[in-house]
């Protein structure tokens, strides 16, 4: 004899699988009796719903594999948007929400919610929203609210609910850097097909990334990853394919002409040998803010900064020719080099006219143009691109004003302060791993910030949240090392 009590559902999952079964039969009976099969629309969306809420973190890991394939698509009224990313970011928003709204919080705790840099990102959101109704494009900067809560819903708040453990971390690296090393096997056979021009490279990454910067920085910035991954992986083939990803992607880079990325890797091994082991994060800080706070007060005479206005005719584009190039750097004669002293005079003279709110969120451009000097001006300046300021501190200055540049420096400096204590605390391997390469990696994104406004770029943007993630969790594993 069977007992009903045996088929009475035992556990949410079984439960879910009931109620779909009973939204699946009356919306099949409404589209028949109806002859109507927008009728199953119902039990479609209910499967979707119960996805988000129950194995969204398939998305997750679906995200990081679509992402170096991400592309940016023209919207109407001027704006744009990354496919298939930010859908999936939207997506991942709305799962993110439901798990914490439905779990009451859990398993996030007090110690993640409340961590110091959550909070400093919420100050920097609450900032945005407060600095919207004074911007000179109040939609451009609506928009670029909206892109700042889908990016840290999904790469923040959603990578402290999946990630648990430190083997579930290599598992998302595989994931972005196993497509980005295809990504990598596309661009260099199109590139060796043109002799592994210099003239050629944007054309050989096109049209997966924007340019040749987008796609050196996603390659720099993954590189930390996969080095400490082989480690972490043991011996065996695991070892050996983290390694060959590690070598793939470093041929791609060495062969991107960017010298920041170039640059950005010796950096991070400067950092990690003479800042972090030695605990000299903070004297670093110091440095830093003296040094900007100099250069400001040197360049705030019109007669100094004036000195560095490039002559119009040698300011030129060395595109046939690399070694060309790189001695134009350092002669001030390249146009990129040059160009971007012509954005940040411009920018400067913004800070000065705004130096509270800014012009608002995302409306450097075109906002600047009547800001220049056309002492500064070079070749492209006609900005076709429609480019920032080649400097994501001036452009939060600029754009955000003060408050949201200090909110900035405040979150950077919390993060790196946060990483040189993981680092000297941690006794276990596998978490000192984990806060190794979200640590250079960050220090990489940073570095290329110097040179570039890359924050916003899906490719780039979700690492930077996704390494504070990072550190967020690794500071709890660390603290249940500790005894009581």
């Amino acid at each position: 004899m069977i007992h009903l009590a045996r088929l009475r559902p035992q556990d949410n999952l079984q439960w879910s699988f009931v109620a779909f079964i009973g939204v699946l039969l009356a919306s099949g009976a409404a589209a028949l009796v109806l002859e109507q099969p927008a009728a199953l629309l119902p039990a479609l969306a209910f499967v979707g719903a119960l996805v988000c809420v129950l194995q969204w973190r398939w998305l997750y890991y679906l995200l990081f594999v679509l992402l170096p394939f991400s592309r940016e698509v023209s919207l109407p009224g001027g704006l744009s948007m990354d496919v298939p990313s930010e859908p999936l970011m939207l997506a991942l928003t709305a799962c993110v929400g439901l798990s914490l709204l439905l779990r009451g919080g859990q398993p996030l705790g007090r110690r993640e919610l409340l961590h110091p840099l959550v909070i400093i990102l919420a100050l920097m959101l609450v900032w945005t929203a407060a600095d919207t109704p004074f911007s000179v494009d109040t939609k451009k900067s609506v928009k670029y609210l909206l892109a700042k809560v889908w990016y840290l819903t999904p790469f923040l708040l959603g990578t402290l609910l999946i990630i648990r453990r430190p083997a579930q971390v290599w598992g998302v690296v595989a994931a972005y850097a196993g497509s980005s090393v295809l990504a990598v096997l596309y661009v260099l056979p199109r590139h060796a097909a043109a002799g592994f021009s210099f003239a050629e490279i944007n054309h050989a990454v096109a049209p997966i990334f924007r340019n040749h910067v987008t796609y050196a920085t996603v390659l720099a910035l993954l590189l930390p990853f996969t080095w400490y991954g082989a480690q972490a992986s043991g011996r065996g083939l695991g070892r050996w394919a983290w390694r060959g990803g590690v070598g793939i992607l470093l041929l791609g880079l060495l062969t991107s002409y960017t010298r920041a990325s170039w640059l950005s890797l010796p950096v991070a091994g400067l950092y990690y040998y003479f800042v972090l082991r030695r605990r000299l994060t903070v004297p670093l800080l110091l440095a830093a803010a003296l040094s900007f706070g100099g250069l400001a007060l040197y360049f705030s005479e019109p007669s100094r900064f004036m000195r560095f206005a490039p002559d119009y005719e040698k300011t030129i584009f060395n595109g046939d020719n690399f070694e060309k190039h790189l001695a134009a750097t350092y002669k001030l004669e390249d146009v990129s080099g040059m160009e971007r002293v012509y954005r940040w005079v411009a920018a400067s003279r913004m800070i000065a006219d705004r130096p509270i709110t800014g012009s608002g969120p995302a409306t450097f451009y075109p906002e600047y143009k009547r800001y220049t000097i056309s002492g500064f001006r070079t070749y492209v300046s006609d900005n076709p691109e429609k480019s920032t300021t080649h400097n994501y501190f001036l452009l939060q200055l600029a754009e955000q004003g003060l408050p949201g540049f200090l909110l900035f420096c405040l979150l950077l400096s919390a993060a790196l302060l946060l990483a040189e204590r993981l680092y000297h605390r941690t006794r276990v391997g596998a978490h000192r791993q984990v806060v190794l390469a979200a640590t250079l990696s960050l220090v990489i994104i940073v570095f290329h910030l110097l040179l570039n406004e890359l924050l916003e770029v899906d490719k780039i943007g979700s690492v930077f949240f996704v390494c504070l993630a990072l550190l967020i969790r690794a500071e709890s594993w660390i603290a249940e090392e500790e005894p009581a």
